[in-house]
């Protein structure tokens, strides 16, 4: 990869992450100390930055060189029907902002539509976060969910939503928990400062998880689950 596609992957990324909401003109001049208009005109390609100005704005993110490569499947597609959302670990899922493209298992195609359309709600911590991701769920996971979550599903994660509200007054929200150093896929509540995590299938049990010093339930909530997509 050259100079040149170096410069258009970097554009490319911050306008993907602008367009998602995990990041804003402002806030990226503020970590860089760049003007909004020097920042504008880079990213409507009017103007090209220098070695040192892509140096502070990789800095700025938290990003090397080598994450502006292509991951495996093709993670900088610009279809402009179907978004590309990283399939990673559960570890990744849980813990890391921004998905490296070492992380990335695989690119799972969903619709653009239903990635714009999902409404977002965390703190502002959150918002920095890398929004969509996927992850696979084996046998003993999905069997408090049965039959909502199969074994071998794909499941997509929204990170900004770690609200307890409900998304849709019909239907209760589906979130990825940390719980006991792992991820799990629960119906959630918040009672008597615990947060109350319920299966689906009622042969599976309740678990209760006591938050520790001024955590939040937010805290412990990877994501809200937006889609599934079990094997056939």
């Amino acid at each position: 990869m050259n100079l040149t596609q170096m410069h258009e992957r970097l554009r490319l990324e911050l306008l993907r992450r602008i367009q998602r909401g995990s990041l804003s003109i402002s806030l990226l001049s503020r970590q860089t100390g760049f003007g909004p208009a020097h920042l504008s005109n880079f990213l409507h390609s009017k103007r090209r930055l220098s070695l040192e100005a892509m140096d502070r704005i990789l800095a700025a993110l938290h990003l090397t060189a080598m994450d502006l490569l292509p991951a495996p499947g093709g993670a900088w597609s610009n279809d402009e029907q179907t978004e590309g959302v990283p399939v990673v670990s559960h570890e990744t899922a849980m813990h890391e902002p921004i998905v490296r493209p070492s992380a990335v298992q695989q690119l799972l195609r969903i619709p653009d539509s239903l990635l714009r359309a999902a409404r977002s709600r965390s703190g502002p911590a959150r918002k920095s976060w890398l929004r969509f991701v996927a992850i696979h769920i084996g046998a003993a996971d999905a069997r408090a969910m049965d039959p909502l979550i199969l074994p071998e599903a794909l499941v997509v994660l929204d990170r900004h939503y770690t609200s307890l509200a409900q998304y849709r007054p019909d239907r209760r929200n589906i979130y990825a928990v940390h719980h006991e150093s792992r991820l799990v896929l629960r119906y959630a509540d918040f009672q008597a400062s615990r947060m109350v995590l319920r299966p689906h299938n009622r042969d599976a049990p309740m678990e209760l998880v006591e938050l520790v010093g001024d955590q939040s339930p937010g805290d412990l909530i990877a994501g809200r689950v937006l889609a599934v997509l079990n094997q056939p």
